[in-house]
């Protein structure tokens, strides 16, 4: 149990402006790991192994790509109790994302928007940090697994998208437990294109050419993971679900931020550009769960993503057919007590 409640930080920290906030929690976490100052946030960990695309995940609960994009604070995250953590979105060149302000809080609606746009510093940059890690040392007899997430850079034009995903996944490989291809973030432009029948056919068909190689270059597999956007038709699903199979993926982590807006309608903010995540987000993303599980069988790895702000929340996505979950926003809004009550209710599930 951390010894600062979080509800006693969260005024301090929804005080600020939101990316600030995000800033100086991030900062915290990885100047005070390894200080008396980790017991403000650390948690003992729930066991509650699972195996899933030859990964023995100690419990079912893990931190979304997007808080750590440069992979800075592996190990303060990791002390919160998650079973795994996905740091990223990482590009092969520095970029500064879209212009400030870009990331907006909905309390109202337990919500946010953000269009940061895979700010990152680079590929050589993530790497060096996640090298520094120490999480697999720390607990060696069962440790929390680390998923790196690719993206493609906004100046990069997106017929050649695939060569960036490449050299990302060439970089993270041999330090990866699973990687994620990003092609579901509304805040790069044409990103979401990706997702269609024969551009994603295409990239997928490069990425399973290339893990083919890197498994014999490194002498491991390293499962790879494909995250959508629950803005998706049924049909759309359908092909999604096809292709995943047709090209050996090893997952899919569903979803994504959505563009929609109608559940935060007159909300201040509720206008802005980019992608809205939060409680808002839920029931979207659990029917992308739903027609996901009923396309791939039942034995197709899927990391349930998208509005978890209770530990019923969390339930609800492996009930809608998620093998695992990630938090996020909830993380934000319910402070890090939220990892810990919603693995402990989902591995009530089984008993």
């Amino acid at each position: 149990m951390p010894l600062l409640p979080y509800a006693l930080a969260r005024p301090f920290l929804f005080g600020l402006d939101a990316e600030t906030a995000h800033e100086l929690t991030l900062s915290a976490l990885a100047k005070g790991h390894g200080t008396p100052l980790q017991w403000a946030w650390c948690a003992q960990r729930v066991e509650d192994p699972i195996t899933l695309a030859g990964l023995r995940f100690p419990n079912r609960v893990g931190l979304a790509a997007g808080l750590d994009k440069n992979a800075r604070c592996i190990d303060g995250l990791g002390a919160m109790g998650f079973g795994f953590v996905e740091v990223g979105t990482v590009t092969p060149k520095a970029q500064p994302g879209n212009p400030k302000p870009r990331m907006f809080r909905l309390p109202q609606a337990n919500a946010l928007i953000n269009r940061l746009g895979f700010n990152n510093d680079g590929l050589d940059a993530f790497i060096s940090h996640v090298r520094q890690a120490r999480f697999r040392s720390q607990n060696p007899g069962a440790p929390m697994l680390l998923g790196l997430n690719i993206g493609k850079n906004a100046a990069t034009p997106i017929e050649d998208a695939t060569s960036d995903y490449l050299a990302c996944l060439d970089g993270v490989y041999p330090h990866a437990d699973y990687v994620t291809v990003n092609i579901s973030s509304p805040n790069t432009k044409n990103l979401r294109a990706l997702q269609s029948d024969e551009a994603l056919d295409g990239l997928l068909g490069a990425i399973a050419q290339r893990k083919q190689q890197l498994a014999a270059q490194h002498g491991k597999k390293v499962p790879v993971f494909v995250k959508i956007a629950p803005d998706l038709e049924p049909q759309q699903i359908e092909v999604i679900a096809a292709t995943l199979l047709r090209h050996g993926m090893d997952g899919v982590v569903a979803t994504n931020t959505t563009i929609q807006r109608s559940q935060v309608q007159g909300m201040p903010h509720a206008e802005e550009a980019g992608g809205l995540s939060g409680a808002p987000v839920l029931e979207a993303s659990n029917q992308v769960i739903r027609s996901l599980r009923a396309a791939l069988g039942p034995d197709f790895p899927i990391i349930g993503v998208g509005g978890i702000l209770s530990a019923e929340d969390a339930v609800s996505k492996i009930q809608a057919g998620a093998d695992v979950v990630q938090i996020y926003t909830g993380l934000i809004y319910r402070g890090p007590e939220l990892v810990k009550a919603s693995a402990q209710a989902i591995r009530s599930l089984k008993q």
